[in-house]
């Protein structure tokens, strides 16, 4: 009886070390894994001092509300992806910067409109990207 539950024992602990090998090896294949995220080239262009980045806008009532009034028209139009709801809306004395990246040209260019339409369209600067697919 001693005997049949060592080999059963024994199977079982083969089967496990067999299956924790199997999954080892799905775990180290990079190849169904996404490339890290690299933004070395963003970050060293925010870096410029004349470069506008969020941070670096000002505390006034006058540059806050433009960029609500924006970051609002922009949440409000649910055609809009993620990520362009996400787009940076950058207020620095009625000027607006627009940063970040947009599924499509089409969604550029409704992000750019209604940012024009509130700031008026001299005073939109776009630096948005639109992402390869």
């Amino acid at each position: 009886m001693k005997r049949k539950a060592t080999k059963a024992l024994i199977a079982q602990m083969v089967l496990m070390s067999s299956l924790s090998l199997v999954w080892a090896r799905q775990g180290a294949d990079t190849s169904q894994n996404p490339p890290a995220a690299d933004n070395t080239k963003t970050n060293q262009r925010d870096q410029n001092p004349s470069e506008p980045t969020a941070d670096k806008q000002k505390e006034n009532p006058s540059d806050r509300q433009l960029a609500q009034q924006i970051r609002r028209a922009l949440m409000k139009d649910k055609s809009l992806s993620t990520n362009a709801h996400n787009i940076k809306v950058i207020a620095q004395d009625g000027a607006v910067t627009l940063k970040g990246p947009v599924d499509s040209e089409t969604e550029k260019q409704a992000v750019e409109a209604k940012a024009a339409q509130i700031a008026g369209s001299d005073k939109v600067t776009s630096d948005i990207q639109v992402r390869s697919k």
